[in-house]
């Protein structure tokens, strides 16, 4: 099967080569209509034990790209979730297909109107990198279960996991319906630029500003999943141990490389220290065999992102920074060891750009409004994490900052629950995906009106009289 479909996976192409398989896709969605529930069903299934069929090889391809990936985070942090997210959209899409009644105007009440969920056609996908399988087929599954055809462009910075991908949608789509495109930035461009239907983008801001500038030129919608500086607020008296080991989970899960990372922690100026000891203990409880000895303890995916983060720890202690090494680091396979940095200020380049490693900048604050004053003086953030039982003190965190998500008293674990919407604001995000939001991001409203026997309007057609004052004055009062 795989030989027969050889023309959805390629290495090198080109815009023409796009552009006819964009064509081909659009051509077969015009002719074929958009599919039932049984065949999306279908197709949700075949995925998911396709991907189960090769889950050694997917584990094993991403050890390949990462150099240093625990076989089971990859289970935990990719599969799973990816798993969970098809059998959602399996369980749910044929009541999120159900036409949806509409109220009808007393003026019109012999009509009828109702919405229909319509596939928008084509869907581009871009996915990043840091979880290169998940990112990418949990839009493909939920582009199939919104009807659409779809064309994936999986990182090149990830090529074993592309090469995978890439053999999961030749065993079971033909390419008029789903095709992976293999290439480089170059590449990425193009793609984005093509008159898609929908683009669908996980990737850093500076990328996505891209993407919607090339997609803007067709007038495409997109859904940008971005990232930021997710910040995490202490409230005072909040048990320090527990926020600790659960900011360290969020923090080392893919050694930091993860979109809605903790990326620094705002807590009151007489905790910094007690916080200091906690998460030393916590860093050490999650890989006891230390680091870069853990087995568990996820590489950086290149020495250019190695040396980026090491940059940024020997910026923060030129400026005054406490820095406080919880490891060893291995260059040579590009691990690095768990930073905590304390003392930070906000001009510190680690505070300045999204740090997406396992490096932990400690900030202070008097009062809370300082530190909601902080989080809002700087671009929205992807996720926000808060800790603190105090309702009206987390009521008031909550209503005065935005921010694409929040965990409350925990950290990532929103991004696990199938039926919240999962998305950014501003500079962290445009649209949602997960679950229905991504069934509706990926379908169009169809309003439609059936005219009854008799319409009300008809009394307002010429020749105007008196008849249509007094209507027209009796609708207006």
């Amino acid at each position: 099967m795989e030989g027969a479909m050889s023309d959805a996976v390629s290495a090198h192409v080109t815009s023409p080569d796009l552009s006819r398989l964009l064509d081909r896709q659009r051509t077969a969605f015009l002719r074929d209509g958009p599919p039932g529930p049984k065949q999306r069903r279908a197709d949700l299934h075949r995925l998911k034990a396709e991907i189960l069929k090769r889950r050694t090889d997917i584990v094993r391809a991403l050890r390949t790209d990462f150099g240093q990936r625990s076989e089971r985070e990859s289970a935990i942090v990719e599969l799973i979730p990816l798993v969970q997210s098809i059998n959602y959209l399996i369980r749910h899409l044929g009541r999120w297909m159900k036409p949806e009644r509409r109220h009808v105007s007393p003026y019109f009440r012999f009509g009828r109107a109702w919405v229909i969920r319509q596939p928008v056609g084509v869907v581009g996908i871009i996915a990043p990198w840091n979880y290169p399988v998940s990112l990418a087929l949990v839009p493909l599954a939920t582009a199939i279960a919104a009807g659409n055809r779809a064309m994936l462009k999986p990182s090149e910075l990830t090529p074993a996991t592309s090469a995978v991908i890439g053999k999961i949608v030749q065993a079971i789509f033909a390419p008029e319906q789903v095709s992976v495109v293999m290439g480089d930035s170059e590449v990425g461009a193009a793609f984005s630029a093509l008159p898609f239907d929908h683009i669908l983008f996980t990737g850093s801001t500076a990328v996505g500003k891209k993407v919607a500038v090339a997609a803007a030129r067709n007038l495409t919608p997109v859904t940008l999943e971005l990232g930021g500086k997710s910040p995490v607020v202490i409230e005072p008296g909040f048990p320090m141990k527990q926020v600790a080991e659960r900011v360290a989970f969020g923090k080392l899960t893919n050694a930091g490389q993860t979109c809605i990372a903790p990326d620094y922690v705002l807590l009151h100026d007489s905790h910094q220290e007690v916080f200091a000891t906690a998460y030393q203990k916590a860093v050490k409880k999650l890989h006891p065999n230390g680091y870069p000895g853990s087995p568990d303890y996820t590489a950086i995916l290149n020495p250019h992102h190695y040396e980026r983060l090491s940059g940024l720890v020997r910026d923060a202690e030129a400026q005054g920074a406490r820095v406080i090494r919880l490891g060893s680091d291995s260059p040579a396979s590009h691990v690095l060891a768990p930073v905590l940095l304390l003392n930070v200020t906000p001009g510190m380049a680690v505070m300045q750009e999204e740090i997406f490693g396992p490096v932990l900048p400690v900030l202070t604050y008097r009062h809370l409004d300082e530190a909601i004053a902080f989080i809002n003086e700087r671009p929205r953030p992807l996720a926000l994490y808060y800790f603190g039982e105090k309702r009206a003190e987390r009521y008031r965190f909550l209503k005065r900052t935005v921010s694409g998500n929040v965990t409350i008293n925990g950290t990532l674990l929103h991004y696990a629950q199938d039926d919240l919407p999962f998305g950014g604001v501003g500079d962290s995000g445009i649209g949602a995906y997960h679950g229905k939001e991504g069934f509706m991001a990926l379908t169009h409203p169809r309003g439609i009106y059936r005219q009854g026997r008799f319409n009300a309007a008809t009394l307002l057609e010429p020749p105007f009289g008196k008849l249509t004052d007094l209507i027209t004055n009796f609708v207006l009062r």
